[in-house]
């Protein structure tokens, strides 16, 4: 592990946004990743009360100089939720600061469909690209199957999976742009060359743990039970 790594979990409801019915039932994890050296961090999935997660940073002596979105649910980067109901989230943290957003290309059209976040501040990347925060290298790697530019953020031995995968179940494929054949093929095949001893740190917390190695949730995680493509959509295919 990277001694100058700076890496916090923040639980939505709890750890910030108190008193947000909202976020206390979606109960989301953000996530603060950053260089203690140069003081730069970026956040992932920052939804709800944006400057509650300023202050964190700053009370931490930490900048931000980035966001990365995994998704364009609402719930983890803000719009609409329910009806008129508005989730706050990357929108207004960008006004609060002019700093990039780094979204899978395949996303881009499902986020300023869906949110007012500018199209200026969008970078669409491809997997495999990485985003440099002071001397740290993060690995954006393509996971579709919940929406078509769904990714997970990679670095130093951490995987923030989003709605991609949980500790238990993965993310549904019935919302709109949701694919089970493509997450079929993520879990099956892009995860696969990843090591049982990556720790995994999901987009929700459904399961008592707030992360679990990789190995250990390919053990118990039923999506991962499944040994052919057809036994794995008669079961997950429509969910």
């Amino acid at each position: 592990m990277n001694e100058h790594l700076y890496f916090r979990q923040f639980l939505s409801g709890s750890d910030f946004a108190l008193g947000d019915a909202v976020a206390l039932s979606m109960r989301n994890f953000t996530y603060a990743i950053g260089d203690r050296r140069s003081g730069e961090a970026v956040l992932v999935d920052p939804a709800y009360r944006p400057q509650e997660l300023l202050d964190a940073l700053s009370e931490d002596g930490m900048t931000l100089v980035g966001v990365i979105a995994t998704h364009s649910h609402p719930d983890h980067i803000g719009g609409t939720f329910i009806g008129n109901q508005r989730i706050a989230g990357v929108a207004e943290l960008t006004e609060l600061l002019d700093v990039p957003v780094h979204v899978h290309a395949d996303e881009v059209w499902w986020i300023t469909e869906r949110t007012d976040i500018k199209p200026s501040a969008l970078v669409a990347h491809e997997s495999g690209d990485q985003v440099r925060v002071g001397t740290i290298d993060l690995t954006l790697v393509h996971t579709p199957g919940h929406t078509p530019g769904s990714q997970c953020v990679l670095v130093d031995g951490r995987l923030l999976s989003g709605d991609t995968l949980f500790v238990d179940g993965c993310g549904r494929t019935d919302f709109p742009g949701g694919d089970a054949e493509e997450m079929y093929r993520t879990l099956s095949e892009r995860f696969a060359p990843m090591a049982d001893e990556i720790l995994v740190f999901p987009g929700h917390k459904y399961s008592p743990e707030a992360s679990l190695s990789l190995g250990a949730i390919r053990a118990r995680n039923r999506v991962f039970a499944p040994a052919t493509r057809e036994q794995w959509l008669a079961i997950f295919g429509s969910s």
